[in-house]
């Protein structure tokens, strides 16, 4: 029964991974990204909700005093 030729396993599975890493290079390399990741900044009027237009307290039962 023959041997199993192994000598070219080397070169051949480093030849694939170089293979693999370049197109993955140049496939990632088509996309264009943005120079910076910062939102745009948007003028947007603030609108008050009744709640916040004027100041109020709300107390809990347990923070009133004894009776």
């Amino acid at each position: 029964m023959p041997q199993l030729d192994t000598s070219t396993w080397f070169i051949t599975i480093m030849s694939m991974i170089m293979t693999l890493f370049i197109m993955f290079q140049l496939k990632i390399s088509k996309y264009l990204y943005p120079s910076s990741p910062e939102s745009k900044a948007m003028n947007t009027l603030k609108q008050l909700n009744p709640w916040e237009k004027k100041w109020t307290k709300i107390y809990s039962p347990l923070s009133l005093p004894q009776q």
